[in-house]
């Protein structure tokens, strides 16, 4: 057992005895994409600076609090923001909350971010169900003695983005009457945008989005057999698409102009989600 799986079980017993609720899915909210949360019913709100070992989220547009509560009759916990490796964090404190999740019993997680949309075909404010991953940022949350608690030594990732949550997510889109893409997500270290001659090479090697987020959780998650669905909200084009500077304003104004259809397909999504959950257990 390591100092990791001690803290970690230390941080998921103290939040669980702050509620009744038993959630079994859980959400990663982005930058600007917290509204989710806000309307949540018996709600306990937790700020990450309550929870041991919790670290503490420094990025505009990120709340920093764990709300734990029910959206329609399904018991969720949902981060209302995350950290980020760019804030000086390693990749094991940045997939830390992941591993609480996990501990709390949650089987399925949704993870969203902000993006800069790399595919001409998106427009700003888009919304894009993630299919896979690249990860360049240089880090891992798995590196280092591995954990059995937690899960294998090489976890498989070939499913990374659980193919049923993705459908489920473009036929909840479809009855909404909402356009819903589909894409790839390069995750880059930040906090610097990316320059034109990396959005090209991003494009080369088959990217649809880049952002500096999601790799670790969704890495970690895996390691522990949590199911994911990743949405991402193309806040900006980016670098060299569009003839503008780019800043983080601009990301938060789209994701607050978007956030009626961003928060209405995660609740469409969430039934068919528990469903899933109740029927198998998430393996």
């Amino acid at each position: 057992m390591t100092d990791t799986f001690t803290r970690v079980e230390y941080a998921s017993t103290f939040l669980l005895e702050q509620t009744v609720l038993r959630p079994k899915i859980g959400l990663v909210l982005g930058s600007g994409l917290g509204a989710f949360a806000d309307a949540m019913s018996e709600a306990v709100r937790v700020p990450y600076s309550q929870v041991p070992s919790f670290p503490q989220s420094t990025a505009i547009g990120h709340a920093g609090q764990m709300v734990i509560g029910k959206c329609g009759d399904i018991p969720v916990a949902a981060m209302q923001g995350r950290v980020h490796l760019y804030e000086g964090y390693s990749a094991e404190q940045v997939a830390f909350p992941v591993r609480v999740l996990g501990r709390m019993g949650i089987r399925a997680l949704i993870v969203t971010n902000a993006a800069g949309g790399i595919n001409t075909k998106y427009t700003q404010g888009a919304l894009v169900v993630i299919s896979d991953h690249i990860n360049l940022q240089g880090q891992n949350p798995l590196v280092g003695g591995n954990d059995e608690h937690f899960g294998p030594r090489f976890p498989d990732m070939t499913q990374a983005y659980c193919k049923p949550y993705r459908e489920m997510a473009m036929r909840a889109a479809q009855r909404l009457g909402k356009t819903l893409h589909e894409g790839v997500y390069a995750g880059l270290l930040g906090p610097s945008y990316e320059t034109p001659a990396e959005i090209r090479y991003l494009r080369a090697i088959g990217a649809d989005l880049v952002g500096m987020s999601t790799i670790a959780e969704v890495t970690a998650a895996r390691h522990m057999g949590i199911r994911v669905l990743g949405i991402s909200c193309v806040t900006n084009m980016a670098a060299g698409i569009l003839n503008q500077p780019l800043n983080h304003q601009e990301v938060l104004d789209t994701a607050e102009r978007v956030k009626g259809d961003f928060v209405a397909l995660l609740r469409a999504v969430l039934g068919d989600m528990a469903k899933d959950v109740d029927a198998d257990g998430v393996k």
